[in-house]
């Protein structure tokens, strides 16, 4: 048995010297090496990360789905998520940190944090649909509306981590490549997030239309525009089967 420690490196630049190393040693039958220790701890740490993150995916999509009573506008807001994870690459090889176990849980993290932008452009995007809006202009008015609200939640955040993320304090460094990812993954996922997701919902709701999808998106709610009311009737109806212009009492109809 071989032991060592480490001084001044992190364990995965450690553990790939060392495979190079023995890479062409040739061991007689019935001999293997393994690596044990610190690299095995953190080998079943990240199985187990693994597992959780797909199973927080799982859950937000579940929710989502439950909320929206549609499969068809969860999918769409997931697709913020590996928006985030290109924030998270960019932001530890600009910090020169190193994908560990708080970096790890900081992923998990941002799967039900970025999504929350998505969720409020896809929602307010519905709500003018039920009004009589036609798509293309509602996706064209919901952005620049929920712009505000999407920036300070994410300025908010991040602004919180950066403390974290700048390693101050005892543990601060231990605990610093956490807030790296947060801050990266969320930053990206935002600034993409205002431009993919209504293309995205542009692209699945033509499908949708189509048939394409008919299955998935058994529970897409119908957008149709408000019935008119006309003067002279509490029920919206016409009375007396007159047309709008000509109604008993000669004035137009409210809804337009």
């Amino acid at each position: 048995m071989v032991t060592a420690g480490l001084a001044g490196r992190s364990l995965g630049a450690a553990m790939r010297d060392v495979r190079r190393s023995l890479a062409d040693l040739k061991l007689p039958p019935g001999y293997a090496v393994e690596y044990g220790g610190e690299n095995k701890e953190m080998m079943e740490a990240f199985a187990s990360l693994g597992l959780a993150l797909v199973l927080a995916v799982f859950l937000v999509y579940m929710i989502m789905a439950a909320q929206f009573e549609s499969l068809l506008y969860p999918f769409v807001i997931m697709f913020s998520v590996p928006l985030a994870f290109v924030g998270v690459v960019w932001a530890l090889a600009l910090t020169r940190r190193t994908l560990n176990v708080p970096s790890f849980m900081g992923v998990i993290m941002l799967v039900g944090i970025v999504v929350n932008n998505a969720i409020v452009l896809v929602d307010y995007i519905n709500t003018l649909r039920r009004r009589g809006m036609e798509r293309d202009e509602a996706v064209l008015k919901a952005g620049p509306t929920r712009l505000r609200p999407i920036l300070m939640t994410t300025l908010t955040t991040v602004l919180a981590m950066l403390p974290l993320a700048l390693g101050l304090g005892e543990s601060g460094e231990a605990q610093a490549p956490m807030a790296t990812v947060v801050i990266g993954g969320l930053t990206l996922s935002t600034l993409l997030t205002l431009v993919v997701v209504p293309v995205v919902y542009t692209i699945f709701d033509d499908l949708g239309r189509r048939g394409l999808f008919a299955r998935l998106v058994s529970l897409r709610p119908r957008w149709r525009r408000p019935s008119p009311v006309y003067a002279g009737s509490s029920d919206g109806a016409n009375p007396g089967g007159s047309s709008a212009a000509g109604g008993a009492a000669g004035d137009p109809p409210r809804g337009e």
